[in-house]
């Protein structure tokens, strides 16, 4: 066994001084059941796809199969070291090589990184692929154009890789507006970014046309991968102007949430566009696998090691399970459930854009705000009541005091109709009572903007907590 070659410090220098206690903490001391059932009991406080209906839009809350977490969970997956060589490794090489193709293939875009850890930052390196590209080609693009429903990513994404976001407008329909894209459209735009499906769970049929006028003058067509829910086996990217777009395999192909991780988000991109992908990917020679590093032009590693390959393993059993005939019936199930809800939500909650729509709508509670004083926020809050998660609320911001629904393929006609008239009683609940709700949960109301803006992280004895802001 080689010698540790860590040089062995006090602890003093190895932990800040202000952070380090004078005395070991005085633990309890417990027996084993007590303690598991206080971590049993607290686990029964928290809401999860497991236990609960969660209509999240955007967010594609769907069951992850426990198939994909067993085989996920196989020594051969687990049990491996990011550092081994290529030929000890094969068997995972191979994997991903081919959920490489397989993204490819959904998308229509054969240049496949799986490397970002995050949608997000996928987003963030197919503009940092953008922008090589162009710099690459000399030219001194600035601007980023995205719809004023776009998710907020986007324009953060475009900002931190450099770019200027410019917004564009939606027709009152829910598209985006030809004639204010027009006005914005030169030589100076590098990438229109679009979800399309939008935000409104509306498919943008001019997506065609927009990329035909982005393209003439030079520019790059973005995707926001986040609703491939809706159309993955029905409608490739690739073939209606997409050049690059992310994928989220925990919403799409399913996987675990939760946290902010793990997580993953591989971006496909044109094959003009692939020679800047983030290295290493994973290429094949004859029968041999290996990790690449060959190409000149990257823009370099984005992510630790090769990415959160436990959740690709998921993504590529749930997509070689369904095949793709069964990608197809997921994409279309989950759209004729979001259909279903909303003809039973409409009358309750009126949904502003239409009556039919992809895999998720936006109904507005404008009207019973108007009338007695009830918020989308009192209706999301008294859902908890009853046993719902609460759908999105408040976003996109085209729509007032708006709740944004997606029930996904994955939940049964039973649970659909019990939200829905779980939903119509709460809108004929006295004003008081939902200005007050939940009234079931430990914590009600938290103070959510200085949650965010002062979290504590940890448990603080009583004595100094009192000092401290509230904990929430």
């Amino acid at each position: 066994m080689p010698a540790c070659d860590v040089p062995e410090l006090p602890a003093d220098r190895l932990i800040p001084a202000e952070l380090l206690a004078e005395q070991a903490p005085q633990l309890p001391e417990l027996a084993e059941p007590d303690c598991v059932r206080h971590f049993t009991n607290l686990s029964t406080l928290n809401m999860s796809v497991d236990t609960h209906f969660y209509p999240l839009g955007s967010c594609t809350m769907k069951h992850n199969p426990k198939r994909n977490e067993r085989l996920a969970s196989l020594p051969g997956f687990t049990a491996i070291h990011p550092l081994q060589p290529d030929s000890t490794v094969q068997g995972m090489l191979q994997l991903l090589y081919e959920l490489q193709n397989d993204l490819a293939e959904i998308s229509g875009l054969p240049g496949v990184s799986l490397q970002p850890a995050a949608g997000a930052q996928g987003e963030l390196t197919a503009l940092m692929v953008a922008a090589k590209h162009f710099r690459q080609r000399g030219e001194n693009r600035t601007k980023v154009l995205a719809p004023d429903s776009s998710h907020g990513t986007n324009p953060a994404s475009a900002h931190m890789v450099g770019f200027e976001t410019v917004t564009v407008r939606s027709t009152e329909q829910g598209f985006v507006d030809m004639a204010d894209l027009e006005s914005k459209l030169d030589e100076r735009v590098a990438v229109f970014m679009i979800t399309n499906p939008n935000t409104l769970g509306l498919f943008d049929k001019q997506v065609s046309n927009i990329a035909k006028r982005v393209h003439e003058l030079g520019g790059l067509i973005y995707l926001d991968g986040a609703n491939m829910n809706a159309i993955m086996g029905i409608a490739r990217p690739g073939d209606f102007g997409a050049d690059m777009m992310h994928y989220n395999p925990h919403k799409t192909f399913s996987g675990p949430h939760g946290g902010g991780g793990p997580g993953a988000g591989p971006i496909c991109v044109s094959a003009e566009l692939a020679p800047y992908l983030p290295q290493p990917i994973v290429v094949k020679a004859g029968d041999t696998y290996r990790l690449s590093s060959d190409e000149p032009l990257s823009v370099g590693r984005v992510r630790a090691f090769f990415g959160n390959v436990g959740v690709l393993v998921r993504a590529y059993a749930y997509i070689r399970t369904h095949g793709p005939d069964g990608l197809r019936r997921a994409a279309e199930n989950a759209v004729l459930n979001a259909n279903y809800l909303l003809s039973r939500v409409k009358h309750i909650l009126p949904v502003p854009h239409g009556d039919r729509c992809m895999h998720e709508f936006v109904a507005t509670a404008a009207n019973l705000k108007k009338e007695r004083g009830v918020s989308a926020m009192d209706l999301a809050k008294r859902l908890l009541d009853y046993g719902f998660h609460a759908p999105t609320v408040y976003f996109p911001l085209t729509v007032p005091e708006c709740l944004m629904i997606e029930p996904t393929e994955t939940e049964s006609k039973e649970t659909l109709d019990a939200f829905a008239e779980t939903l119509f009683r709460i809108t004929e609940e006295a004003s008081e009572l939902l200005h007050e709700a939940p009234h079931t949960t430990l914590i009600s109301r938290p103070d959510e903007v200085r949650a965010a803006r002062q979290p504590i992280m940890k448990w603080q004895p009583e004595d100094v907590a009192a000092t401290e802001p509230e904990r929430v």
